[in-house]
């Protein structure tokens, strides 16, 4: 992968796994990156491994000041290329028990603020007269899940808006793209119980998780040269789990 050399990139949700995955495919091919999230000892042993990254704390959910936080990002990296929307959370429960403020804060925090996110990095992609824009979304956005109406909904809620951006920014050479991993070797997949972790590979052909690293792969490829005729685009990344 060539031409990310000194890109300026903001990656969200970089204190977790696949974030962490992504900042290091990213800072190998000598990106500048801006890494956040709301875990600052987090960002903090990212920053020991990865010296050159600049690290911003910041939590998506605090929908306001989602502006600022570009703002602030932009200035400490000298400029915007592309942004990884990575961040997100899930908050799950059947259909009947889940609460209104269960339901508001999953697609707040992982719709709305991706769409502002987005938003405000297009305000100053189109100054630039061009930008990428990756969102990662989930296999469970295409095919629904047990006890995640919520998470499922902004899931595929992201899928379509990103579309809808790509269609009203391509003529500006911003090409925002989506990335949807399968199940992925995470904290959150290692507290999966067994039985039901062998039912779920017993539905991937390829027989495994996935790897943090498979999904920073596709980031590459998506905010890369190489890619550049692609927009409203969703890379499934999920050993044939779900084939589109």
């Amino acid at each position: 992968m060539k031409n990310i050399e000194n890109k300026n990139i903001i990656v969200t949700g970089a204190s977790g796994g696949i974030g962490n995955s992504i900042v290091e495919k990213l800072y190998e091919y000598e990106a500048n990156i801006l890494a956040s999230g709301t875990k600052i000892e987090k960002l903090e042993e990212l920053k020991k491994k990865f010296p050159k990254i600049k690290i911003l704390r910041f939590d998506i959910s605090e929908n306001n000041k989602i502006e600022e936080f570009i703002e602030n990002g932009v200035n400490e990296l000298g400029g915007l290329d592309c942004i990884v929307n990575n961040a997100g959370i899930t908050q799950d429960n059947l259909a009947i028990r889940m609460s209104i403020e269960e339901w508001k804060k999953v697609i707040d925090i992982n719709l709305t603020s991706t769409f502002l996110m987005s938003k405000f990095a297009i305000k100053k992609m189109l100054k630039n007269k061009k930008g990428k824009i990756v969102n990662i979304t989930s296999v469970v956005g295409h095919t629904g899940n047990l006890g995640q109406s919520n998470y499922t909904a902004s899931k595929a809620g992201i899928i379509a808006m990103s579309k809808s951006l790509a269609i009203e920014y391509a003529k500006k050479n911003i090409n925002i793209n989506c990335i949807s991993p399968g199940f992925i070797k995470t904290t959150m997949t290692d507290k999966i119980d067994d039985k039901f972790k062998e039912i779920i590979l017993s539905k991937i052909p390829s027989n495994r998780l996935g790897e943090p690293e498979d999904i920073a792969n596709a980031v590459l490829f998506l905010i890369s040269p190489q890619s550049d005729y692609i927009n409203g685009e969703t890379l499934h990344v999920n050993g044939g789990m779900y084939m589109a």
